[in-house]
């Protein structure tokens, strides 16, 4: 599983992770914490799901979720920077997105997830477009934060 992988590699390295996650509702917090000893490296998990906490709890800028909308690249850059800065940790991790079975749009349709990694002073970002059920999106993009965080790692 790669989140065994991925948490002897924070230890490894003593390296600390802060998540903010909307669309996901605490499955990347959860998966993270799910193991014995999940605090030598998990620092804080916010679900941030309405925009006014994304806004109040985490720093989002109301100009970002104006001009750019809560699901978007720029949202999900602020979750992850703010989050970091905000626990103090090495790394955040923001995630934004649909998962349905509403508010999709044509520009943005229901598995529309943005996920972004801060890492040090790099920022790393992807747009991924899933399909399926709502818990199904949810768990795709879970499994994507892990695996894009892992890649980042690398």
């Amino acid at each position: 599983m790669i989140e065994n992988t991925l948490i002897n590699t924070l230890i490894k390295r003593k390296l600390t992770v802060a998540v903010a996650e909307s669309c996901t509702g605490g499955l990347i917090s959860h998966t993270l914490t799910n193991i014995a000893g999940s605090s030598k490296y998990f620092l804080l998990g916010i679900i941030a799901y309405a925009n006014e906490s994304k806004t109040k709890f985490v720093g989002v800028s109301p100009e970002t979720l104006n001009n750019h909308g809560a699901v978007s690249q720029e949202t999900a850059l602020e979750l992850a920077k703010n989050i970091k800065h905000l626990a103090g940790a090495n790394i955040g991790i923001g995630v934004t997105g649909i998962a349905g079975p509403g508010g999709g749009s044509l520009s943005k349709p229901v598995g529309t997830v943005f996920i972004a990694i801060s890492l040090g002073h790099h920022d790393f970002f992807k747009k991924f477009q899933f399909k399926g059920s709502r818990l199904s999106i949810k768990t795709k993009a879970k499994n994507a934060a892990l695996n894009l965080l892992q890649e980042c790692l690398q």
